[in-house]
């Protein structure tokens, strides 16, 4: 990172400079996962449709896995580059990583023992565990790149290199959109051909990483003799990284409990539901982006114990956040139809999918403040709030919201219950934060 710029730069300079790439590489993490739905609705098949959109949290569950050590080691790193203490980067770093690729293993192993149990647990049915298995046990053949992918490219935010973290997401990307196509379509591989397509683009990206870290890193290191670490910053990462992983696997979880919620409905809905919710990412990834490329400023802030600096990104990040939503969320939700019917242009899926992104992306602006002031908690090194934050929007209030809804107002209620759930989180968040962090700044 450029201390320089962050000690005596403008803070809105530096923001950008380390948020810009950032948010590209989340869009091209959009463009990532919307090639398969496209792709794979283009053979007109709404159970293949249905079956790949089951699979999803399985993706959520490996970058969650992939944030144990992907956000608990930046936040770590980014305030010990705070500190000067470089040379414990190297340890923290090779840690993370190596512990990211084992992670990944051991996960896959997970999936291929329990792949029977869990496809039904997804919402599989007879007419969609055909497709769904072959696109789950694909996947879960990448886990160790999928896992990995996501530490180095927060490693290397860390360090302020977020244009090769874009590079790296990018690459694996563009071999994603190029070879989606070919399997799909041409070969014929249906839900096999996009997983391939989705590791393939994976091991492309950790390639890329890989060679990015050694020669251009000052301070990363994959020098297997660093690997250990105190047992301080060990609780350090996990206090970090595991709230911020159960973070995602709530959010699969989440996904899971909507599609069991949907299933009565049919599979048209799940579809439905799948493709919109990809579609609400082209504003929640762009919110990601701006968040956590402010990350490592909050991080070296909190390490130099710099409130003044603090004070002046938090509300500088609120703006942009909420002014970004606001403006997402409005053409989203104008061009709700259209962009359902891009993916399939079948008359029920459309209906219903623009209906269900409406309600999705109306409250995105809460959920994008909801965000932020987790990633402040977890770059303070606050273990409990950013826990307790991470499992309230899509966690424990998302839960209670989604049985409550449904039992007042059935099929409207599971569709509305999202955007009730991020009202109530975004209260506790703004409760939360003022309490414990701003008037501590005073």
């Amino acid at each position: 990172m450029e201390e320089k710029l962050l000690k005596d730069g403008n803070i809105s300079s530096a923001y950008f400079r380390l948020a810009i790439p950032n948010v590209l590489s989340m869009v091209i993490t959009l463009v990532y996962n919307l090639a398969d739905t496209y792709f794979v609705a283009a053979v007109g098949n709404t159970d293949l449709v249905a079956a790949v959109s089951l699979c999803a949290p399985i993706l959520t569950i490996q970058m969650a896995f992939g944030n144990v050590f992907a956000q608990g080691g930046c936040s770590l790193t980014s305030r010990l580059l705070g500190a000067a203490r470089k040379e414990d980067i190297k340890h923290v770093s090779a840690h993370c990583i190596y512990s990211g690729y084992l992670t990944g293993i051991i996960l896959c192993i997970f999936f291929f023992l329990t792949g029977k149990i869990l496809l039904p647990v997804l919402g599989a049915d007879h007419d969609t565990i055909l497709f769904a298995s072959q696109y789950f046990y694909w996947i879960a053949a990448g886990s160790p790149f999928i896992v990995a992918s996501y530490v180095y490219t927060n490693l290397f935010r860390s360090e302020g290199m977020s244009r090769e973290a874009m590079l790296g997401t990018g690459i694996g990307a563009v071999v994603n959109i190029i070879l989606d196509p070919v399997f799909i379509l041409i070969l014929e591989q249906g839900a096999k051909g996009a997983a391939i397509a989705t590791v393939v683009g994976y091991i492309v990206s950790d390639i890329y990483c890989t060679v990015i870290l050694i020669k251009k890193s000052r301070i990363l290191s994959l020098n297997p003799g660093h690997i250990r670490i105190s047992g301080e910053y060990e609780k350090q990462i996990l206090g970090i990284g595991i709230p911020a992983a159960i973070m995602s696997i709530v959010q699969s979880l989440s996904v899971i409990l909507l599609n069991q919620f949907l299933l009565p409905y049919g599979n048209i809905e799940i579809a439905a539901m799948g493709i919109a919710m990809k579609t609400v990412s082209i504003v929640n990834l762009v919110l990601i982006g701006l968040a956590y490329g402010g990350q490592p400023l909050f991080g070296y802030f909190f390490g130099a114990r710099d409130r003044k600096k603090l004070k002046e990104l938090t509300r500088f990040n609120v703006r942009i956040s909420a002014g970004t939503a606001v403006i997402l969320s409005g053409i989203v939700f104008a061009a709700a139809v259209p962009l359902i019917r891009f993916f399939m242009d079948d008359p029920q899926v459309v209906q219903s999918g623009s209906l269900m992104l409406r309600l999705q992306v109306v409250t995105m602006t809460f959920a994008g403040i909801v965000l932020l002031l987790t990633l402040i908690f977890q770059s303070a090194g606050k273990i409990g709030i950013s826990f307790l934050l991470s499992v309230s929007r899509q966690g424990f209030i998302f839960f209670l919201v989604l049985f409550a809804s449904s039992r007042l107002w059935g099929y409207y209620g599971v569709l509305l219950s999202q955007a009730i759930a991020d009202v109530l989180s975004f209260i506790l968040a703004v409760i939360l934060f003022y309490r414990c962090i701003y008037l501590k700044w005073k």
